[in-house]
């Protein structure tokens, strides 16, 4: 039986990964795009930092964003000075964090449907005098489609299940940045198992749908555009 501190858990989970979903597609297209074209030296370097939250442990990640959004943070001081505040322990913590460490799981599929692209169709449009933007919009963005529905349905699973990032960042305040993952959690030391185990099936449910969603859409195995 859900509480209705449960149920404000996974309210406050579905709207950050659905907010967080919207806001990695519309970051992860501009560099997912130039890493599919560019030529640059620091290509390398900058897949490497965008990869990064893929190999290192959550907390590690989360430690880092709370030193930097912190009052004596980089970012802190920024906040503060345009009149926000600090970041850490508020839901809009919750968004940077999530931003930051799903990141991969939205760019890569993204770069793997641009590069799948190419460049011939690309130059059929130039030389009907398409311009760059158009190219972009009418050429490039409906042949990446498939990517695009992968990249959404990743982040979004991934930004439900996070635990180590949120918690570093947002703590555990209920109706705040209480998630379902943190709830759980809360479930099981205070050895309710049972509640623990309700709102862990529905995790469990939800993850298979998402990924049932994303094999029958695409019909074909994780990882390719």
């Amino acid at each position: 039986m859900l509480t209705s501190e449960d149920a404000a858990a996974i309210w406050l989970t579905l709207k950050l990964a659905a907010l967080t979903t919207c806001l990695l597609l519309l970051i992860g297209t501009p560099i997912a795009w130039w890493l599919a074209r560019t030529s640059s030296r620091w290509r390398g370097p900058v897949s490497a930092v965008i990869a990064l939250p893929l190999v290192l442990p959550p907390t590690v990640i989360g430690f880092y964003l709370l030193l930097a959004m912190g009052p004596n943070g980089y970012v802190g001081k920024l906040t503060q000075a345009v009149g926000l505040g600090t970041l850490p322990f508020s839901f809009a913590g919750l968004v940077v964090g999530s931003l930051v460490y799903s990141l991969p799981f939205v760019v890569q599929p993204l770069h793997n449907a641009f590069a799948a692209v190419g460049r011939r169709p690309l130059e059929a449009a130039a030389t009907l005098r398409a311009g760059a933007w158009d190219r972009f919009m009418t050429v490039a963005l409906p042949l990446a489609r498939p990517g695009y529905l992968t990249a959404a349905v990743l982040g979004f699973a991934h930004t439900v299940g996070e635990f180590g990032v949120v918690l570093m960042i947002g703590g555990n305040i209920p109706g705040r940045t209480r998630v379902v993952s943190v709830q759980i959690y809360d479930h099981v030391e205070a050895l309710e198992y049972s509640r623990a185990h309700s709102l862990a099936a529905g995790m469990v449910v939800l993850s298979f749908l998402i990924l049932l969603l994303l094999y029958a859409r695409r019909g074909a195995p994780w990882g390719k555009a």
